[in-house]
């Protein structure tokens, strides 16, 4: 992985990583599927100019889901959850 646009895919904006955010300083995104701890820890600091606390990753498995008689699954994703030290923090969105 050379660039670190391509590890960081997208932040994950739901009701339980805004909890993490606003109580324990931790962001998360999706990250490639090649990617480990110190590629997310780089390309974290390289994007937006913060130190790095800790990098958890996790690989959420796709679900099944029904349409009428017709079988699929969602995605698979691999999400990393990035903790900032006290004082830093991350704009993802605009005031």
């Amino acid at each position: 992985m050379s660039n670190a646009r391509d590890i960081i895919i997208r932040p994950i904006i739901t009701e339980k990583t805004m909890q993490l955010m606003d109580a324990e300083n931790k962001i998360t995104f999706e990250v490639a599927k090649g990617s480990n701890k110190t590629n997310v820890r780089q390309a974290v600091e390289e994007i937006f100019n913060v130190k790095v606390e800790s990098v958890n990753i996790l690989n959420c498995r796709p679900k099944t889901k029904r349409m009428g008689r017709y079988v699929g699954k969602t995605n698979a994703v691999r999400k990393a959850i990035v903790k900032l030290p006290a004082g830093q923090e991350i704009k993802l969105f605009e005031d």
